[in-house]
């Protein structure tokens, strides 16, 4: 039975209590959960990809107690943009025995200004805050806590009235996904309602979601965190942020891939490795980047994006979404004769030219949570369901 709410047991925060996370680093106040090793980290000192590797999309705490009453103090870290309405406050999602139960945010943190007109930032140093679930049932119970996709967050204290144990089931495969922006949850709803998310649940596996918002970029360091994560099931969506950065053309783009995935093959030889070509985005489907913020929409105080390659560009390499399908489709193909274990999924087929009509990208690049619904239920239909390349029981060993 639990005990009292006056009666607290604090528990220290470790990476056994963790899942999702390939680091936990101590802090001055507490410990921040990251999605990349800090060997990754400090190969890279782009402020983008540092934002997004700290921001714990799909990282979850995870024990089994009788609290009643479960609280956490966090340091949220937010970004503001000047002219823009501020987003809600980062969402924590509460699930008992798998179920959603609850949903709570914290007060505080530390905010960073961006103004785009000026190129500055600014920081303001805020309080800890608390997130509280109370009058939860007092049965023996799984918990999971899971943290905020789009919201970096230093983990300071986890009390709760009864002692907690845990969580030492670990049957499930483990799937390995990276990503963009898309797959780390942009404009999803909450931390569980992101399409990698949902189609981990309806999958049944523990999910390691290293979608990185503006940073899928083929990065060596990358390759080599997934190569040494032990996984079940691997997937790499590959496209958008290579052509909204424009950052190389398609003579690096070919041996870039293949790079990346010799790399994860050094580590998982046999694991079903499934390669998505990019969803369907009107702005970038036929012309290049770089994306670049609409600046009519800012003036409006709404965030949209356009694209401003030249679509002639093409020619001499420039990526476009069709060009990274087609460059894709061919690397699996040449790549699977010997690799039987290797897979494509068009991205098409989880949002297409018609889903776009029907649930159209509200800032003309990202999901809303409709869409995000949409593709995490087709891919786990398409990728778990059976005959398909994650279908439990087609494979059975875990390669490490």
């Amino acid at each position: 039975m639990p005990n009292s709410p006056q009666t607290w047991f604090t528990t220290p925060i470790s990476l056994e209590l963790l899942r999702g996370a390939l680091e936990l680093e101590p802090t001055s106040r507490g410990h921040m959960p990251h999605r990349l090793p800090a060997r990754a980290r400090a190969q890279c000192a782009d402020p983008q990809l540092a934002m997004a590797e700290a921001q714990p999309s799909g990282v979850r705490l995870v024990f089994h107690t009788h609290a009643t009453v479960i609280e956490i103090d966090v340091l949220p870290t937010r970004y503001i943009y000047a002219g823009i309405p501020p987003r809600p406050a980062g969402v924590y999602d509460l699930l008992i025995d798998g179920r959603l139960v609850g949903q709570s945010s914290a007060a505080g943190g530390d905010v960073t200004t961006i103004d785009m007109a000026v190129g500055t930032a600014s920081k303001q140093s805020g309080p800890v805050g608390t997130v509280r679930f109370g009058d939860l049932p007092g049965h023996d119970k799984k918990v999971e806590i899971w943290m905020p996709h789009n919201e970096m967050t230093e983990l300071i204290a986890l009390r709760t009235n009864a002692r907690i144990r845990p969580d030492s089931d670990h049957g499930r495969r483990v799937w390995l996904h990276h990503g963009s922006s898309i797959s780390q949850g942009s404009n999803g709803d909450s931390p569980t309602a992101i399409w990698p998310a949902l189609a981990a649940s309806r999958g049944n596996v523990e999910l390691i979601n290293l979608g990185f918002g503006g940073s899928a970029l083929l990065d060596p360091f990358t390759a080599r965190a997934m190569r040494d994560t032990p996984a079940d099931l691997i997937s790499l969506k590959i496209g958008i942020n290579l052509v909204n950065t424009d950052l190389m053309r398609l003579r690096a783009f070919t041996p870039a891939v293949h790079g990346f995935l010799d790399t994860i093959r050094e580590g998982h030889p046999t694991t079903p490795l499934l390669v998505i070509s990019p969803l369907y985005c009107l702005i970038h489907e036929n012309t290049p980047g770089p994306g670049a913020f609409d600046q009519s929409a800012l003036m409006a105080g709404k965030v949209s994006f356009r694209a401003t390659g030249d679509p002639a560009e093409r020619t001499a390499g420039k990526l476009t979404l069709t060009v990274i399908r087609e460059a894709l489709r061919r690397i699996v193909q040449l790549r699977a004769v010997a690799d039987p274990h290797l897979h494509y999924l068009d991205g098409l087929d989880l949002y297409g030219q018609r889903d776009f009509a029907d649930l159209p990208l509200p800032d003309q690049l990202h999901p809303d949570g409709r869409a995000h619904r949409r593709i995490g239920e087709r891919f786990a239909e398409i990728v778990f369901g059976r005959g398909g390349p994650f279908f439990q029981g087609r494979y059975q060993t875990r390669s490490q």
